[in-house]
């Protein structure tokens, strides 16, 4: 028969279970699925070679713009399923603090666009694009890897030389950012995360 001080040590040693959990998860990180940067690299390698041919060169916003979204629905997924296998739930600490790392310079980033758009002027579109989302990385760093920051500080950087650059290598400029770099940080990110298993 139980004792009633069993069910009482039950109860504590499930809260306290609990309680070590929440701590571990508000202090871990989230690790970085290199297979997303490849995916998305991939995707801006493609938008960057649709919106450079002379049929689509007037339609390069709405590529990129499509791109863009490709990206992050493929992004997002992939690195939702490496939350998951790390352990964290798609609403924990680490999860949520990448979130609210990523999402200001994202949502500036659209504002720009519709700004920018309204007043048909788009030559600072992709400098704008590419300094806002390496400052997002720079951002989501904190709750990621120091990898993912000099990324992001790379995109920035790319960023304002695209300011400077003229309107005919603006898609180049924007493949090499979310094409090239996302591309060869991603295969960075996969070659540690397997040397580290190993």
């Amino acid at each position: 028969m139980r004792q009633p001080n069993a069910v009482m040590l039950d109860a504590h040693a499930a809260a306290t279970l609990r309680y070590i959990r929440a701590s571990m998860e508000a202090a871990g990180t989230v690790a970085v699925s290199g297979f997303a940067g490849v995916t998305m690299g991939v995707v801006g390698v493609l938008a960057a070679v649709v919106a450079s041919t002379a049929a689509m060169q007037p339609h390069w916003l709405a590529v990129w713009l499509i791109a863009a979204l490709v990206a992050s629905l493929a992004g997002g997924a992939l690195m939702a399923r490496q939350a998951s296998l790390q352990g964290f739930t798609l609403f924990g600490a680490p999860v949520r603090k990448f979130i609210l790392g990523l999402a200001p310079g994202l949502f500036a980033g659209a504002a720009m666009t519709l700004v920018q758009w309204r007043a048909n002027d788009l030559h600072a579109l992709p400098g704008c694009w590419l300094l806002l989302y390496g400052c997002a990385l720079i951002s989501t760093s904190a709750s990621t890897t120091k990898t993912v920051g000099l990324l992001g500080a790379l995109f920035a950087l790319l960023g304002l030389i695209a300011f400077w650059l003229p309107q005919s290598l603006q898609m180049l400029a924007l493949g090499a950012g979310f094409g090239g770099l996302h591309l060869v940080f991603g295969i960075v990110i996969r070659y540690r995360s397997r040397a580290s298993q190993a």
